[in-house]
């Protein structure tokens, strides 16, 4: 194995052995780091750390009251999609076609698509979701969302934190350190992309101040082979037998460190990413093969990208996976709007009407909460920047959501916007009322949900958050 010419440009551990003067030279400024998280362990920045070491794991738990939803699956349709040309229906805007509308900047920008009322129901929806459409029933609309700052940067990691300034856990890792998981050998939070990480997306799948083993685990399905998607699960060098030596020996090791000097629950994150990783060689595979479908369910979600997620998800989900967030992009329509969000809208129409019913079909659906929506919405007046094929500006005042399954009631509309959908106006939902009320359907009181830091209780909706209790069942 150790002469294996494909192996030559990998790192071999075995390489890494030092000699004595090698270490004394390598770890000089890391004893006196040593000191230095001693002395801060003293003065107590490091005490709440070591509090909630013994919640640093994976293993389930229970909410603070019984409620259906067990898991989560999220399509975060990042770029902000316009309310007005999906799921609020604004029919005075073909009134004022053109003409500048009653206290807001720029002429009035009808929606070019047609709405019609669907299921028991009668929830209106726009003809560019025809098979969302059919599952009304089991939706719950909020058309009354608004945000703080319409920037998308700042919108995402508010949508996914709760926090418009400083980095904190977002509401995946909140689930995972509440809850726990209900498989040891998969992470509890994973994160699929289509692409390259990015910064944003990073920082919406941190865990922040609360132990790393909560932070979401991002995949690339660029390309839909397990072995690509999980990059380096194999372990070239080293047998299962020679790997679980290693991690207990590694562990004996961090066990008398702590005991002797004092714990690192950064370190312990760290192991248990490596404890997670040495598991997934068994599991991961065949939850993220989806060869192993039928050809029936495969053409049920299409043979897309996202297609190829949402199945991912499911699978993911009814193997325990707590959270399950699906990045789909594009939705940013600065102009042709027309036809960008009839392209976009396709690609995300018969995915997830497919896993709705999908789930609904395999009795997952009541215990799994599912949600679409964006970081904020749209204008409904022509973007400044004049394109012949026109398209909406940023719009922090006014979007929407739905959610479905999971304790949700279906058949619901809540809240309204303005008689043009520009800013909410009845029953307004901030963010944090958005967030407390997925931690309800959680069963979580979100004020209890705490973590201490530095002596003072931080959670997910900060110091406010009001459950909108008419969405739940």
């Amino acid at each position: 194995m150790r002469n294996d010419p494909s192996l030559a440009h990998l790192q071999n551990p075995l390489n890494a052995v030092l000699s004595r003067r090698e270490v004394l030279q390598r770890t000089g400024v890391g004893m006196g780091m040593l000191g230095l998280g001693a002395l801060l362990s003293g003065e107590g920045f490091l005490a709440s750390a070591r509090a909630e070491a013994t919640l640093a794991n994976l293993a389930p738990r229970q909410p603070h009251y019984p409620v259906k939803a067990r898991r989560v699956i999220q399509i975060f349709a990042y770029g902000a999609p316009s309310q007005v040309d999906t799921w609020d229906p604004k029919p005075a805007l073909v009134k004022y076609a053109n003409q500048p509308l009653p206290g807001l900047r720029g002429k009035a920008f009808p929606s070019p698509f047609e709405f019609k009322k669907h299921g028991n129901s009668g929830i209106e929806v726009s003809e560019v979701f025809p098979k969302l459409a059919s599952h009304v029933d089991d939706m719950a609309v909020i058309r009354s969302l608004y945000t703080d700052i319409p920037a998308h940067d700042v919108a995402q990691v508010f949508m996914n934190t709760g926090s418009l300034r400083i980095a904190r856990p977002s509401v995946g890792s909140w689930l995972l350190y509440g809850l726990g998981s209900e498989n040891q050998n998969l992470p509890g939070f994973i994160a699929l992309r289509n692409g390259s990480p990015s910064l944003t997306m990073t920082t919406c799948c941190s865990s922040s101040f609360l132990p790393g083993v909560y932070t979401g685990t991002q995949v690339s399905t660029a390309k839909m082979e397990p072995e690509t998607m999980l990059e380096n699960l194999r372990n070239p060098f080293m047998g299962s037998r020679d790997q679980r030596m290693q991690l207990d020996f590694v562990s004996q090791l961090n066990q008398e460190h702590s005991a002797k000097l004092q714990h690192e629950a950064q370190l312990d994150a760290r192991l248990q990413a490596f404890e997670m990783a040495f598991k997934m060689q068994t599991e991961a595979s065949d939850a993220f093969d989806l060869a192993k479908e039928s050809a029936a369910t495969r053409e049920l979600y299409g043979d897309t990208p996202l297609g190829n997620q949402l199945l991912l998800a499911r699978r993911l989900s009814e193997r325990g996976v707590r959270v399950v967030q699906v990045w789909h992009g594009g939705w940013d329509m600065h102009n042709d709007v027309e036809g960008s969000m009839q392209r976009r809208a396709s690609e995300v129409d018969q995915p997830a009407a497919a896993l709705l019913a999908d789930l609904k079909s395999r009795g997952l659906l009541e215990d799994t909460l599912v949600i679409w929506g964006g970081e904020f919405g749209r204008t409904v007046t022509f973007d400044n920047n004049g394109n012949e094929k026109p398209g909406r500006d940023h719009n922090n005042k006014g979007f929407c959501t739905w959610m479905a399954g999971g304790g949700v009631k279906g058949g619901t509309v809540y809240g309204a916007t303005d008689e043009f959908g520009s800013h909410a106006e009845v029953d307004k939902v901030h963010i944090h009322d958005l967030h407390a009320t997925m931690l309800a359907l959680m069963g979580f009181e979100h004020t209890k949900l705490t973590y201490k830091l530095n002596g003072r209780e931080f959670r997910l909706t900060d110091v406010s958050g009001r459950v909108v209790r008419e969405i739940i069942a």
